[in-house]
């Protein structure tokens, strides 16, 4: 059988094409062996290298470490919680110029002990006033803590408020517990620094010496509503003026209070309030001027009861305040109180004598506050007492109730350069004291140093 001869020729060529791709495999592998043995000696030649400079570092950090004394290694914390708190501080004094001398300051027909009376004073010329040192922090994820001190103007120092509270109670609730700032009336839980006058109103100096704060129990709640809903209670020591210290079991005061809040349209927020102060006080010592002019000293022993109706109403246009804004406040306080009132404990004039003594007495205030441009604010003032009806029983006749109304009015204007400045002049003038008009001027710097937290309402 013959073969066609396309495919003899096919037969004849096979042989030579297959040595060609032999010998062209051949080139293939002898070029990846050649290129294989250039990266290995590269990869083995940067190696050495990184050898040769991690033994350079480790002497030379060797020689560090020998020439550094060694730190004694820290002992485990116990715990997660490290001390990071807060702290703020703030900074105030002030220029007073008054036209009587503070130091026989008082409140004509309102009974105040001397202690009480001294920390109302303001010194003339040049003084340091109360500076505060705050110290704050979230405790835990179940309690927050703070405590307060106030550097006085006769260099002493008191701790202002210490305490703990609650953040993570249902239901709206949070305990307060230590000491602290009563939350009855508006003004009362509001720091010195905060005010928009350079002194409490009138009513506060003579019902609660300037602020109530006493060491006890706070429980308040918010309720869950669109409108702003708070009640409280609190049980405390009751130490604090209107109140005395007294050794015994149980609380000395007791406190309620409701405050309820909202927005009128964008441009418009209030808040108003009822509250209810109830104190004990024993031996609680006094100077007055008897019927005979004769400074005495007498005693109260007895309960005291105070009711305080507090409003306030803002007004931002469009809810910037930045620009302009106004603040219209004002709060009303009556006092009753029932007990015995020893008179003359010292046996100075008539003789000593004990009888009942009774008194309902009421005070407000009224003030408004204007932004007119930024960082500028102007406010006014107005406030009057009231002596009520006083009945000393027994010693009416050795003690002359007043019916003179003290009354005051201030008017002010600060510079606010930042949230954490303030410069304010106030022009007063204090009718405290019957037959005598105190013309006051103060000029005030306040400097807020440090964390600082948002003001209340």
């Amino acid at each position: 059988m013959r073969l066609p001869k396309p495919l003899l020729a096919a037969l004849a060529l096979a042989p030579t094409i297959a040595i060609a791709a032999d010998n062209d495999l051949q080139t293939l592998r002898e070029e990846v062996a050649r290129m294989r043995e250039s990266y290995e000696k590269r990869i083995q030649d940067l190696e050495n290298r990184l050898a040769q400079a991690e033994t350079k570092v480790s002497t030379t950090e060797a020689k560090v470490a020998e020439s550094v004394p060694q730190a004694p290694v820290a002992a485990p914390v116990a715990g997660t919680n490290a001390f990071n708190p807060d702290v703020s501080l703030i900074l105030s004094g002030q220029y007073s110029n008054l036209s009587k001398d503070s130091a026989s300051y008082r409140i004509t027909g309102f009974h105040l002990p001397n202690d009480t009376l001294d920390g109302l004073k303001a010194n003339r010329g040049l003084s340091l006033t109360e500076s505060e040192l705050g110290i704050s922090a979230n405790i835990d994820h179940l309690f927050y803590g703070a405590m307060l001190f106030s550097i006085h103007p006769d260099n002493s120092v008191s701790t202002e408020e210490a305490f703990i509270q609650t953040t993570a109670l249902p239901y709206g609730l949070t305990l307060k517990a230590g000491r602290h700032y009563s939350g009855i009336g508006y003004l009362n839980e509001q720091h010195a620094h905060t005010w928009d006058f350079v002194d409490s109103p009138l009513a506060y100096r003579a019902f609660l010496g300037g602020q109530f704060g006493s060491d006890g129990v706070q429980m308040r709640w918010l309720a869950p509503t669109d409108t702003f809903i708070e009640i409280g209670a609190e049980l405390g020591r009751g130490a604090n003026y209107p109140g005395t210290d007294r050794n015994k079991n149980g609380a000395g005061s007791a406190a309620v209070f409701a405050h309820l809040g909202g927005d009128v349209g964008i441009s418009h927020s209030w808040r108003a309030g009822l509250s209810y102060l109830g104190t004990s006080a024993r031996d609680r010592k006094f100077d007055e001027l008897d019927a005979t002019s004769t400074s005495v000293t007498n005693s109260f022993a007895g309960n005291s009861r105070l009711l305080i109706a507090d409003g306030v109403w803002k007004w931002a246009p469009n809810g910037n305040a930045s620009v302009t804004n106004f603040k219209l406040q004002g709060e009303y306080l009556r006092r009753t109180e029932s007990g015995d009132l020893t008179y003359d404990t010292n046996a100075a004039s008539l003789g000593t004598a004990t009888g009942h003594y009774s008194g309902i007495q009421s005070g407000w205030y009224l003030q408004g506050v204007y932004q007119f441009a930024p960082k500028w604010r102007v406010g006014l003032r107005a406030e009057r007492l009231s002596t009520g009806a006083i009945d000393y029983g027994v010693n009416s006749s050795s003690l002359l109730a007043s019916h003179y109304a003290p009354s005051a009015h201030a008017l002010m204007f600060d510079y606010n350069p930042s949230e954490f400045s303030r410069i304010r002049l106030q022009f007063a003038q204090d009718k405290s004291r019957e037959g005598i008009t105190d013309n006051q001027i103060f000029l005030q710097y306040q400097m807020s140093l440090g964390a600082h937290g948002a003001h209340k309402f």
